[in-house]
């Protein structure tokens, strides 16, 4: 890369690129240390790009209040799928089960503490 990169005027995007990894070198080359890191972080991005994604989208839910609910939804949809369940069978039973549930017991239908009750 180096003998490259002194083939090329300073000006060319080329150029800037290589530099960029140039001076990132050690960081870039850091899993041939350790065999436990990944070569590249592709899992961690596609966790987040639903969030990348619905960020433009999220601007426009129609008022504060509109985009705080949407917040509270995809928290509980995510934290289902941390733990393990389907978000729509945890949110089909939750919602059902809503209506009719003790208030002071509604800590059982958070997705850490949630039984499937067709499982």
């Amino acid at each position: 890369m180096t003998l490259q990169r002194q083939k090329l005027p300073d000006s060319s995007a080329t150029a800037r690129a290589l530099e960029y990894s140039l001076r990132r070198w050690v960081a870039l080359t850091r899993f041939v240390d350790d065999g436990q890191l990944p070569v590249d972080n592709n899992w961690i991005e596609n966790q987040i790009r639903p969030i990348a994604i619905g960020r433009a989208n999220w601007l426009f839910a129609g008022s504060l209040r509109a985009g705080q609910r949407a917040a509270a939804v995809m928290s509980l949809v995510q934290s289902a799928r941390m733990n393990g369940h389907d978000p729509y069978a945890y949110l089909k039973d939750v919602l059902t089960r809503l209506p009719t549930h003790r208030a002071s017991r509604v800590g059982e239908l958070l997705p850490h503490r949630w039984q499937d009750p067709s499982a």
